[in-house]
């Protein structure tokens, strides 16, 4: 169970920014948080991508950089409504990730920053169906997100982040095999990479 802190997050933008920076220093920082899930893409300026739960735009930013037709989707209009002012050359959809309103074979990459652990397993395995559904074929799914660390000293700090400002869902997903939950739903060429000593993933899969 999480504290009022998560309430508090999501509330105010300065405390949600703040707990942000905070949890990248491990990894050198948040501009490189937000693109660890980006490196060794190819991203060119007509590229398609869909920025999934996109939140207030910390990663759109980055998105927006490389190419030129960038979405955003999330289903707070609170959230988009700052990723709005904040990144206002994407395009931004207000919808649920498990029921996205686009067409089969629409985008060329499908980008997710810390979003998939709020998910319950049915709903998580929805996502990356509809995920699945809108790449195009040899498209990639890029998504950065927790992971059980595998060095020891990193779980005390990343229980006490999960216990602070995360609910159950976070702690299922550390649980969870998402390279093999992709196998399942048809993705290939998985790539994982662990960071921060095994307490964050990247994963690349194509469809």
């Amino acid at each position: 169970m999480a504290t009022i802190l998560r309430d508090w997050s999501y509330q105010y933008q300065w405390l949600y920014d703040g707990i942000s920076r905070l949890a990248a220093v491990s990894v050198g920082g948040e501009g490189r948080f937000r693109q660890l899930a980006l490196q060794g893409l190819t991203i060119l300026p007509d590229t398609k991508v869909l920025d999934l739960c996109c939140g207030s735009g910390q990663a759109t930013q980055f998105l927006v950089q490389y190419s030129q037709n960038v979405t955003g989707l999330d289903a707070s209009p609170l959230s988009l409504k700052r990723a709005r002012l904040n990144v206002p050359s994407a395009q931004y959809t207000e919808a649920f990730a498990e029921d996205m309103p686009f067409a089969d074979n629409s985008f060329d990459l499908v980008h997710t920053s810390v979003a998939m652990h709020e998910m319950q397993a049915d709903r998580l395995r929805q996502i990356l169906k509809e995920v699945y559904r809108v790449l195009k074929p040899g498209g990639v799914f890029a998504l950065v997100d927790f992971h059980a660390p595998t060095n020891p000293l990193f779980w005390p700090p990343i229980s006490l982040f999960l216990l602070l400002f995360e609910t159950e869902t976070a702690w299922n997903l550390l649980k969870t095999d998402l390279p093999g939950l992709l196998a399942e739903i048809g993705f290939r060429e998985k790539e994982q990479i662990l960071y921060a000593g095994g307490s964050l993933q990247t994963i690349k899969a194509r469809k």
